[in-house]
Parts: C-alpha cells; structure tokens; sequence
C-alpha cells in the first residue's frame, strides 16, 4: 500500500474551517482525547497545526510532529501558540523520550506513517495508559475526499495493528467517509 503524504503547496486548504469539521470537529477530537489540563500530547502530521490550535489551550504542551518543514514555514506564518513545540520527524523515528506522552493524536494522516516502526514508536513514546485516538480517511470510503482509496485502512485493520503493537481499543466508529479510533497504551 503506498502511503500519501499531503504536498505541502496546497497548505491552505488544510485551514478550511468548514471542510475539516465536516468530518472530524474539534469537540469530537476533545471528546476523544478528554484532555484535564495537564497532559503532554502529540499531534502526528500536525500539518498547518488546524487540529493542534483546537488541543493546545486544553493541554500543558503539545509536540507538533509533521515530517515537512514547509508545513511548519505555514505554521509559524500562522502563529504557533506558546505551548507547542515543532518537531520535524517521521512518527517511526519520534526525537521523544520513551513514556513521554499522556496522548497522541492523529487526524487524516495514519495512512502515512502507518507501518510496524511507527507503531512501535508510539508505544514507545506513550506512557502506560496514555491515550492514541486515530481518525483517518476510511478504505470503505468513496474516494471523494482524502488520498486515493487503494491509501486508506480500514477501522479493522487498524484496530488489528494497534492490538498487534500492545495498544487496548476503548472505542471504534466507522462513519461513510472516515474512522474514528481511540486506544490506550498498556
């Protein structure tokens, strides 16, 4: 399966506001990763941090991870709040300390790092208990929308490889287009 990755030159379509809540609002993703304040988090494939404003003033700290830096050029155009911190990596080789994450988030980017290192590497990088929530483009999905369906994973297979990697799913839901999934380290 290849694996997409966003072109960085269409940046501004990441920051349409109505397009993105469309299939994953922040409330949900809040909802997901029920933040009280004081966790350390990831956003994996922050892109132009949209989802990553949405968590920072819920959280302590959260580690903007995205492989390009031209998505962090956008980003620091935009303004990054005082409590994230930009990482350029790939999430199967994360520059975090072992057990340093209370939560990691990914929102349309699993199907480009999803592979046995970056799973390996996240958990690695959560801390016992720590919470994954995953929301991506669905295989079940039209294609309309997001990289090409012969890109995309299924809800099952991804819960399937979070259980493989040590990870206990607490919740899954399949909607026409997208997958939701929430999974703790153990």
């Amino acid at each position: 399966m290849g694996h997409h990755t966003f072109d960085a030159d269409r940046a501004d379509k990441l920051e349409e506001a109505q397009r993105r809540y469309r299939f994953l609002s922040a409330e949900e993703l809040l909802w997901a990763l029920s933040p009280d304040g004081d966790e350390t988090v990831a956003d994996l494939g922050s892109g132009t941090g949209f989802y990553t404003d949405d968590v920072a003033p819920t959280v302590d700290h959260v580690y903007a991870v995205d492989i390009q830096d031209a998505m962090h050029d956008y980003y620091r155009e935009k303004g990054v709040p005082e409590n994230v911190d930009l990482v350029t990596s790939g999430v199967d080789d994360l520059p975090l300390d072992s057990d340093s994450l209370d939560a990691a988030f990914s929102t349309m980017t699993y199907h480009e790092f999803a592979n046995e290192q970056a799973l390996s590497e996240l958990s690695r990088v959560l801390a016992s208990q720590g919470t994954l929530v995953i929301v991506d483009w669905a295989a079940s999905g039209s294609g309309s929308h997001g990289p090409p369906v012969d890109e995309r994973y299924s809800a099952t297979e991804t819960t399937s490889a979070l259980r493989q990697h040590g990870f206990t799913v607490e919740f899954e839901a399949v909607r026409p287009e997208t997958f939701l999934v929430t999974a703790s380290a153990e």
